[in-house]
């Protein structure tokens, strides 16, 4: 087997090498195309002639030399920027539909410019996918004049911006957006009922910047568009109460990785007597059961400052994979409710779901994909399997010289705070700059007091003052900077050494460059890799290192804790098959949420494949195709929209309900699938027969006054918002049997470490 699989690798290495060459190749007869001699109008025609020829139907690849040699000329007369060959080789790469691997201040912003130009000349538009507003409005003002002297538009997308202005922006040439802002613009087109208020125009060609984050990290987020929301006072404070009345082992019981609870025996009837509602499992009671089990998940699960903050009286949700807060995301309805509940605040009913679409599922409406990001090749089975992406590594500029220090593995958490506090003060003392990667917004603020006990200054940067990211970030490579972050500080933004003062630079460099340290391991080793990628920028100096205990969560989860039978000590232990075992478990965490994955993703397939279908219908009677009058027009698209409502909140009551199938030794997801096809194809014939009977009320009448008095008219106001899904996907209660394979996978991984750690002793 491992012959095999050594053979594998070896043919992947040859065939990359063979493909980075053709890309050298490509990259020669670019630069053979001199145009430094040419003058500006020259440079300009060049640009028309290509853009006639790509809209005669010249193939792309043919104008590609062409196309990138101009593009090179105009960043270096405009911007003073001459391309590397490396960033060529991307933009090559990204043209072909590759997701690129390279490397943080490598130049992904300008690799991106010249597919952008060469897919935009057929006038189908290109957009550039961003990881936040920010990138999206900077980027676009910084490319801008690379666009505008070829004779292309570019443009960014704001949130906020009127239906107008949105509409202006899609319609440039280039239109650089995150993916949820264009996510949220195309459910409200897809719920419009004029065409004119349609923003977006047909998809072409996509560059997906931070590609790991979104179509990974946050590809199975459902984006949501719903109708008008009421306050509303429900019993929700009652539960909460109660779930404050319940206690740990007593009453309920948490699975082997903390990440669920469930009520035992004596909870159940502790609940009936509380609630005075008889047998809490009758079916009566079924709404009752999922509010009280929404009540203690979020009681005991969900923590203050770790996975949420309250600021200014509202409840904002912090992402666990950037640390900041997740802008207009809320948990599934119910847990929702039962956290504004528990912190006594108001809930606001979010009203009638009218569309949704996971950033997966939209992306892949894109005929054209491509990405880039610092962190690919860790997972590159899901971008194939997934988006059939392949990764291409591509060479850094200049050799990386950052320096990977093994991890430092401690006994006990105090061990590892007294270890980390020592370390920053010692280098902190030597002028060297220092980005601390935290788990939470707790552990940075409490990291933050203890280094303030030592006298080591630092600026803190957690989802409690994220509006001071780029100002602290900007800082964070300057001499005797201390910054406590949690995880991925300033993603998309370069931390230059010295700050932006060229004599600071030389010294940092002179004392190592920056020095990264990480404050626990994550499941992904991709969000590790991210963090140590903000040191040792474009051949930079730097360093990383990782401190851990055995109290970390990933070890407590592994029963890592338990195996390493070693003494509390202050000294890091020694152990390297310890440090080997834990990227190991890594790789295995990773294989194992891709399956799960892909097993919730059978659940929200379906659900898409029917969307698509009924959407194309809805397209080609907003845009006039079946000839019908203004009023059957108005009827039909008013009927679509409601029974595609009703169809969703279908799909969500089988969502919550369906591991009810598995105790009848049914396998859930088929016959999820079997129930969701019935529904779904009974939806014409009542499209029909609603449609039928109100224009027989109309009486053919075409006025819209008339429609108005009939209620056929868009809701009063929309809103759109995230579901955090992770909830509800570690729900036990919905556990399909590849989550079941996955549990035991991990409890089979657990066992296995017993010899090897013996052995190691």
């Amino acid at each position: 087997m491992n012959l095999i699989v050594k053979w594998m690798r070896e043919f992947k290495d040859r065939d990359t090498r063979q493909q980075l060459k053709g890309y050298r190749d490509k990259v020669e007869l670019i630069r053979k195309r001199n145009l430094e001699a040419w003058g500006d109008q020259q440079l300009q025609e060049e640009s028309l002639r290509l853009k006639e020829k790509a809209k005669w139907g010249t193939p792309l690849d043919e104008l590609l030399v062409d196309a990138y040699a101009l593009v090179c000329e105009v960043a270096k007369r405009k911007l003073g920027l001459q391309p590397y060959d490396v960033q060529i080789m991307a933009a090559i790469a990204l043209h072909e539909r590759f997701l690129i691997e390279q490397h943080t201040g490598e130049g992904k912003t300008l690799s991106a410019v010249m597919p952008a130009y060469l897919n935009a000349l057929t006038g189908q538009g290109v957009h550039v996918l961003t990881f936040n507003d920010y990138l999206a409005n900077r980027d676009a003002e910084w490319m801008g004049p690379i666009y505008r002297f070829l004779g292309l538009s570019v443009n960014s997308v704001q949130a906020g911006m009127s239906l107008y202005e949105k509409k202006e922006a899609y319609a440039k040439d280039i239109t650089y957006v995150t993916a949820k802002e264009a996510g949220f613009d195309y459910l409200r087109d897809t719920i419009t009922l004029n065409e004119a208020d349609m923003v977006h125009r047909p998809f072409h060609y996509v560059i997906v910047d931070e590609a790991d984050s979104l179509l990974l990290d946050e590809a199975r987020v459902p984006l949501v568009i719903s109708g008008e929301s009421s306050a509303s006072k429900s019993d929700d404070i009652r539960f909460a109460e109660v779930a404050r009345q319940l206690k740990q082992a007593e009453h309920y019981e948490f699975d082997e990785f903390q990440r669920n609870v469930y009520l035992n025996e004596a909870g159940a009837a502790k609940v009936e007597l509380l609630l005075g509602c008889g047998n809490l499992y009758d079916s009566q009671n079924s709404q009752m059961l999922t509010s009280v089990n929404c009540a203690l998940h979020v009681e005991t699960l969900l923590k203050e400052d770790v996975d949420y903050i309250v600021r200014d009286g509202v409840i904002e949700l912090i992402d666990e994979y950037t640390g900041r807060v997740a802008e207009n995301r809320y948990l599934p309805d119910g847990l929702q409710a039962a956290l504004v509940a528990k912190e006594g605040l108001q809930w606001t009913a979010g009203g009638k779901i009218l569309g949704t679409i996971t950033i997966q599922h939209f992306i892949s409406l894109y005929p054209g994909i491509c990405g880039m990001t610092a962190t690919a090749q860790a997972s590159t089975m899901e971008f194939e399997h997934i988006y059939a992406l392949r990764v291409v590594q591509i060479p850094p500029n200049q050799p990386n010289i950052r320096i990977d220090h093994p991890h430092r593995i401690y006994t006990h958490k105090e061990a590892k705070l007294k270890a980390l506090v020592q370390e920053i003060s010692s280098v902190h003392a030597t002028g060297r700059p220092i980005l601390i990667g935290t788990s939470s917004v707790e552990e940075s603020d409490k990291l933050a007091e203890a280094l303030a006990n030592a006298n080591v200054h630092c600026h803190v940067l957690n989802a409690k003052n994220d509006a001071k990211e780029a100002e602290i970030i900007a800082k964070a490579g300057e001499i005797g900077a201390v910054t406590v972050s949690t995880n991925m500080a300033g993603r998309g933004v370069d931390i230059r050494l010295g700050g932006c003062n060229p004599e600071q630079a030389e010294v940092v460099a002179k004392l190592g460059g920056l020095y990264v340290v990480g404050t626990y391991v994550n499941e992904s080793l991709r969000i590790d890799e991210q963090l140590r990628g903000r040191s040792g920028r474009q051949g930079d100096p730097g360093a990383s290192v990782f401190f851990l205990s055995l109290e970390d969560e990933l070890m407590l989860q592994f029963g890592i804790h338990k195996v390493v039978r070693a003494p509390k000590q202050d000294e890091a232990l020694e152990d390297s098959v310890l440090r080997s075992k834990i990227e190991h478990i890594q790789r295995i965490i990773m294989g194992q949420n891709f399956d799960i994955h892909q097993e919730l993703n059978g659940y929200s397939d379906m659900v898409e494949d029917q969307r698509r279908i009924l959407y194309a219908e809805r397209l080609r009677v907003l845009k006039g195709e079946q000839r019908m009058s203004p009023s059957e027009q108005r009827v039909r698209l008013f009927y679509i929209d409601e029974f595609w409502a009703e169809h969703l909140a279908y799909v969500s009551y089988l969502r919550e309900s369906i591991h009810l199938e598995s105790i009848a030794s049914r396998n859930p997801i088929d016959e999820f699938h079997t129930k969701i096809s019935q529904a779904y194809e009974q939806i014409p014939a009542k499209i029909k027969k609603k449609s039928t009977n109100m224009l027989e009320r109309l009486g053919g009448t075409n006025d819209p006054a008339e429609w108005e008095k009939f209620g056929l008219k868009s809701p009063i106001s929309t809103r759109t918002y995230i579901i955090n899904d992770q909830y509800s996907e570690n729900n036990r209660s919905s556990w399909t049997g590849m989550t079941v394979l996955a549990f035991w996978g991990r409890e089979m991984l657990r066992l296995a470490l017993w010899p090897v750690y013996k052995l190691s002793k």
